[in-house]
């Protein structure tokens, strides 16, 4: 899709990207967060995607495709934070394959942003295999604004506070 121009970018990110830095978690899907050509961030259509997937044999399903065996989501980064995410991406091989993972870092941030249980739960994962680097944590969520809501959730969940 990327040599077609289908995307500029993208990233995996959710459970399936957490699984690069954590022990693998149950998930029903794949999150891929897509960057659209000539998109002008009002209103954009994820349709050339679900064309382009399944002429090779993908299926459409709701608001996903399914790819041999995986439902995915495409979703286009709905904030600041999750742009970054993407832009941040790093490349690691899946069978041979170059793929873009979200950093740990960012995968905190969007988790702790959304806030439902699984994602405190994903959180503090991250924190007790020390499968992120705090320093970048904690810049990451000054520089989106979620510093608040960092410290609530130490507050809560880490004793006061580390």
């Amino acid at each position: 899709m990327l040599t077609d121009g289908i995307i500029s970018h993208y990233a995996l990110g959710g459970a399936v990207a957490a699984t690069f830095y954590l022990e693998p978690a149950a998930t029903l899907d794949a999150d891929v967060f897509v960057l659209l050509p000539n998109a002008d961030g009002t209103l954009v259509s994820l349709s050339p995607i679900y064309e382009y997937l399944k002429s090779p044999g993908g299926i459409e399903s709701r608001e996903y495709i399914t790819i041999g065996d995986w439902p995915v989501q495409f979703l286009v980064p709905a904030n600041e934070l999750e742009r970054e995410a993407v832009a941040a991406a790093v490349p690691v091989d899946v069978e041979g394959v170059r793929t873009w993972v979200m950093l740990a870092e960012h995968l905190v941030a969007i988790a702790l942003s959304v806030g439902r249980a699984k994602d405190y739960i994903r959180i503090l994962q991250f924190i007790n295999e020390k499968a992120v680097d705090r320093k970048i944590l904690l810049t990451v969520l000054e520089t989106l604004g979620l510093t608040m809501k960092w410290k609530q959730f130490e507050h809560r969940f880490l004793a006061g506070g580390s």
